[in-house]
């Protein structure tokens, strides 16, 4: 009884993604290799990409004023949220999430480095 106990709580524990609780002070200091496109903060404008305030749990295609690639607005269309989980996934090779953006950044490998950024975001 023991061993099928432990074998539910590992199968459930591999059964759900888990995500590191970020680090937003290293996020702040990551989210520099994002800043030649993107703002957050107070006055953010929108630049090559879009401003990124509200962007933890808000719907893709969003930010008033910005003109999205039709890759963008298709995944738009078709409910694409930028969850934790879609945005550590976007963060990590967004060419993979969606696919014909014109985000041309090669991603954030480390997973601690995409939780950290995520982390900075949500303070906006």
């Amino acid at each position: 009884m023991k061993r099928s106990l432990i074998l539910t709580a590992l199968a459930a524990s591999l059964a759900l993604p888990a995500f590191a609780e970020g680090d937003a002070a290293k996020g702040e200091k990551v989210f520099k290799k994002c800043k030649a496109c993107h703002a957050v903060g107070e006055g953010a404008k929108n630049k090559v990409g879009p401003a990124l305030n509200g962007i933890v749990g808000a719907a893709a295609g969003q930010a008033e004023g910005f003109k999205y690639s039709p890759a963008m607005k298709e995944a738009a269309e078709g409910g694409l949220v930028w969850d934790e989980e879609t945005l550590a996934a976007f963060l990590a090779k967004p060419k993979d999430v969606v696919k014909g953006t014109k985000m041309s950044f090669a991603g954030l490998k480390k997973e601690s480095e995409q939780a950290d950024v995520i982390a900075y975001l949500k303070g906006f």
